[in-house]
């Protein structure tokens, strides 16, 4: 009997890597291929500092920026002035008591976010708030 189990060799048992690795990284490879990036574009505001200004709390799901240049955004998104006004009607359309937090640069002409003040108010939307900071 002795004879038999020396004639019989045990392997030791192995992990293949190199398959694995290369299943790990075609695995990462089809997930950068598949992944969608999307460009976000967003402004660099700096709201003006008021000494009286509240806690700023915003609800609401209407958010207007106005750039140093004057450039206007809708929920973060680039538009212009028309299709502001088209998108103000279609918030009015939806629930007309929707707030509108208009979020402008301290260094922004005021001349532009009256503009802006002006558009929601023609169209009906008076729950126009300005984000400010302490």
């Amino acid at each position: 009997m002795s004879g038999l189990r020396a004639n019989k060799r045990y392997r030791r048992p192995e992990l293949p890597l190199v398959p694995l690795i290369d299943v790990l990284v075609m695995l990462v490879l089809f997930a950068f291929v598949t992944m969608r990036f999307s460009a976000s574009r967003t402004l660099n505001i700096t709201v003006p500092k008021v000494q009286t200004a509240g806690k700023n709390e915003f609800n609401g799901k209407v958010e207007i920026g106005v750039d140093k240049e004057g450039k206007l955004t809708f929920n973060g998104r680039a538009i212009t002035d028309d299709q502001l006004a088209g998108l103000l009607t279609e918030v009015h359309r939806v629930n007309k008591d929707t707030p509108v937090l208009v979020r402008a640069d301290e260094v922004t002409q005021f001349k532009r976010v009256t503009e802006v003040w002006d558009t929601c108010r023609k169209l009906g939307l008076n729950k126009v708030v300005m984000q400010t900071r302490k």
